[in-house]
């Protein structure tokens, strides 16, 4: 089998959990025996361009003439199997989808997020989960400047959004989902459910587990509010040092400031920056429980299945996939979003009990096994494009 990955990949400045997936993915199927090649852009070369170019990267957001004739080049003489889009945004655009139906290859796109009714793709505004664009036109997002804030930067995506909404629901063969949460609300968008099926991200196993009970919490990911962190802060402050555990905060983003501050008038908080793979490794599986208190409809939530891989049991809302992911009192804990309370509640309830805690931990290990190792992701992914070349042949 021959596959074309598509993909724009996001600044280097900040990491980012879709950038991982895509190439971890590429090199499972390499591994594999697919025969796999890449059609990237890359959004860190937008700074070196000159500023006439710049000024014309927002207008090729929703159609990109020079990408579509790169990529069609590119069909006619690799001739592959299909194509794999991930993000199209902001140098490539869905312009590459007409390259691929020129070509008559069939598409398979993976919905990393809900940029499919979202200019954003996170659901999230000013503090809360917002669906005001869900099913219509996003003209509220361009009315709160849902993208960095800013009404002239949100219009490009909403004009993409509206531009190409057909296309993309006519032109793919097969979506993958990464939760059947994701999927259950953008087929209730109207996204079409037959083709649209879920595939799970996979996480490949770190090599080291937890033993004994754990020396502390962790937090892991991007320091946003939409991330929860100011939702943690309040429900450790509630704690008050009763969990008898450190907290310990592990990553970088727009709340570094003001969680260095906090993490340093406290004795029972350790704020240790961005780590690299192997230093989260050791910290997930060092920890009596991860904690993802996500404000937001989380899609999937790769920090819980690490977690998961490496024994640990985690405790997240009963929102976005994480339901779906997280069997509650047996691989970690559930609590009600957006409350501080529950939270504190459900970290003291983690590790309350150490013999129950390590049985969840067990659990949480016997679930990566079944759903997430590099195995399982691989037999999807191969089922996934046979049946879109299958789908499209038919067609």
């Amino acid at each position: 089998m021959k596959v074309l990955v598509v993909h724009n990949r996001y600044r280097s400045e900040q990491p980012s959990g879709e950038n991982n997936v895509v190439d971890a993915e590429t090199a499972l199927l390499a591994a594999g025996g697919v025969r796999v090649s890449l059609f990237e852009r890359r959004s860190d070369d937008i700074a070196a361009m000159s500023l006439p170019r710049k000024a014309l990267v927002p207008g090729r957001v929703p159609w990109n003439r020079a990408a579509r004739a790169e990529l069609t080049a590119r069909l006619q003489v690799e001739r592959p199997d299909v194509v794999h889009i991930h993000n199209t945004f902001p140098l490539l655009s869905p312009s590459v989808l007409a390259a691929c139906a020129d070509a008559r290859v069939p598409v398979v796109a993976t919905l990393h997020n809900y940029g499919m009714v979202c200019p954003p793709g996170t659901l999230y505004r000013d503090g809360r989960i917002c669906t005001d664009c869900v099913g219509g036109a996003p003209v509220p997002a361009v009315k709160h400047g849902c993208y960095r804030g800013s009404a002239a930067a949100t219009v490009p995506m909403a004009a993409n959004l509206l531009l190409n909404r057909s296309r993309w629901r006519s032109s793919v063969t097969r979506f993958f989902c990464i939760s059947d949460a994701q999927r259950r609300l953008l087929v209730d968008a109207g996204m079409p459910a037959s083709r649209m099926t879920v595939k799970h991200n996979f996480v490949t196993d770190p090599g080291v587990r937890r033993v004994g009970d754990g020396a502390h919490v962790l937090f892991l990911g991007r320091l946003t509010e939409e991330k929860g962190v100011p939702l943690l802060m309040a429900a450790w402050d509630r704690l008050g040092g009763s969990l008898g555990l450190p907290l310990v905060i592990a990553g970088t983003g727009p709340l570094s400031d003001e969680v260095d501050a906090w993490a340093a008038s406290r004795t029972d908080v350790s704020y240790v920056g961005l780590q690299d793979k192997a230093a989260c490794q050791a910290l997930t599986a060092s920890a009596a429980a991860v904690v993802a208190p996500s404000a937001w409809l989380e899609a999937f939530g790769l920090v819980v299945v690490e977690a998961m891989a490496a024994g640990v049991p985690t405790v997240a809302p009963a929102h976005g996939a994480f339901p779906e992911l997280i069997s509650d009192g047996v691989t970690g804990l559930l609590h009600e979003p957006g409350s501080a309370v529950a939270l504190a509640d459900a970290l003291r309830d983690v590790v309350a009990d150490p013999e129950r805690n390590r049985k969840m931990g067990e659990a949480a290990r016997q679930r990566y096994d079944e759903d997430f190792t590099p195995e399982v992701g691989l037999r999807r992914l191969v089922e996934g494009y046979e049946a879109a070349i299958a789908a499209h042949r038919t067609a």
